[in-house]
């Protein structure tokens, strides 16, 4: 566990580097296209690293249990990516001026739903339901 802290904080911090670097030294007005994919690419990764050990870091908290607290790494980091490509898209949309408070509701909505059905474990096969 401290091992996989290390390694994602560090990577994390690296990333909000690489973000740093490129708000400081890209102009988004002659970067075009490759300089926007680089200040999303390098927010996304950033992010993700960071609400990926925070997550951990809460989880560990509150569970307290040493063998049960490595099957919530998993977890934390695809609700990291979640978390982060809802940032992402939110931006993206504020960015096209096409962000209001209803599709910033829907767009939330939409990671619930995708992390509440589409992500948990099942316990049941759906040859169960079937019959």
């Amino acid at each position: 566990m401290r091992q996989y802290l290390i390694l994602m904080s560090i990577g994390a911090a690296i990333c909000w580097g690489a973000w740093f670097f490129v708000i400081n030294s890209i102009d988004p007005k002659q970067a075009g296209v490759a300089g926007f994919i680089f200040f999303y690419a390098s927010l996304f990764l950033s992010l993700t690293g960071t609400v990926s050990v925070i997550g951990f870091l809460i989880r560990r908290r509150m569970i307290r249990l040493d063998e049960a607290v490595f099957h919530h790494v998993k977890r934390t980091f695809r609700q990291g990516i979640l978390i982060s490509l809802m940032i992402i898209f939110g931006l993206l949309l504020l960015q096209a001026r096409l962000l209001t408070w209803w599709n910033g509701t829907l767009l939330l909505l939409l990671f619930f739903v995708m992390e509440g059905i589409l992500f948990t474990k099942r316990k049941y096969n759906n040859k169960d339901l079937a019959s």
